[in-house]
C-alpha cells in the first residue's frame, strides 16, 4: 500500500540491523526521550518478541529513485477494547525532512481506520520536536492536551504533547478502499 513516493510494508526480521542502526541515531534518541542506546543483540531478542505481538509494525520504504529503500518503521499500539491505538513512528536520519513522515502517517492512518477499523489514532511527542509535531498536524493529528514537565529535551525538561485523530476526521483519499473495490 503506498503513494508514488512512499509505502508501507511487512516489518521483517532481516531488517533487525537497519532498524537497530536508525534506533541509535542522537536526533531519534532525543525525540523518544530515551537515554541510553541498545545492543544489537538486545534489538535482536526485541526483534523475535515484536513479530510475535500484537501490534501492527510497518517497514517505511521510499519509493522516490524508483526501487522501494527500507527507511523507517511505523507502529500501531492497538487497545481493542476501546478500538483506539498509540502511534509511533521511526525515520531514518537520510529520510527526515522530505515529507515521508506526514505520507508514512497518512498510509498508516488510512490502514488503522479501514481495515484494522479504529476510532481512534493517538501518540505523543515532546513539545520542542516542532518538526515532528508539524508532520503529525499535516496527516491530520491535532494537540489535545500536554503531559507536564514529562519529557525531556536536551537535557532540559519540556512537556509531552498529547496529539490524535479520528476516524470521522480522516479526510485524506484512501489507498485501502479502492482496494477492496472489486
Amino acid at each position: 500500500m503506498g503513494t508514488d513516493t512512499c509505502a508501507l510494508g511487512p516489518y521483517r526480521a532481516d531488517l533487525v540491523e537497519t532498524y537497530w542502526r536508525w534506533e541509535q541515531d542522537p536526533a531519534l534518541l532525543v525525540g523518544y526521550g530515551r537515554q541510553t542506546p541498545e545492543s544489537l543483540a538486545s534489538r535482536t531478542e526485541g526483534m523475535t518478541h515484536q513479530l510475535r505481538g500484537e501490534n501492527i509494525r510497518f517497514t517505511i520504504y521510499d519509493r522516490t529513485s524508483g526501487e522501494p529503500v527500507p527507511v523507517g518503521v511505523a507502529t500501531l499500539l492497538p487497545d481493542h477494547a476501546v478500538r483506539t491505538a498509540e502511534y509511533v513512528i521511526m525515520l531514518a536520519p537520510e529520510a527526515r525532512g522530505r515529507g515521508l513522515g506526514t505520507q508514512a502517517t497518512r498510509l498508516t492512518l488510512d490502514y488503522a481506520f479501514h481495515i484494522t477499523n479504529l476510532r481512534m489514532v493517538w501518540l505523543k511527542v515532546l513539545a520542542p520536536n516542532t518538526a515532528a509535531i508539524r508532520a503529525y498536524e499535516k496527516a491530520g493529528f491535532r494537540t489535545v492536551g500536554a503531559l507536564r514537565e514529562a519529557g525531556y529535551w536536551l537535557g532540559q525538561v519540556c512537556d509531552e504533547l498529547v496529539m490524535d485523530t479520528l476516524a470521522k476526521e480522516f479526510t485524506v483519499p484512501s489507498r485501502v478502499s479502492p482496494l477492496l473495490a472489486g
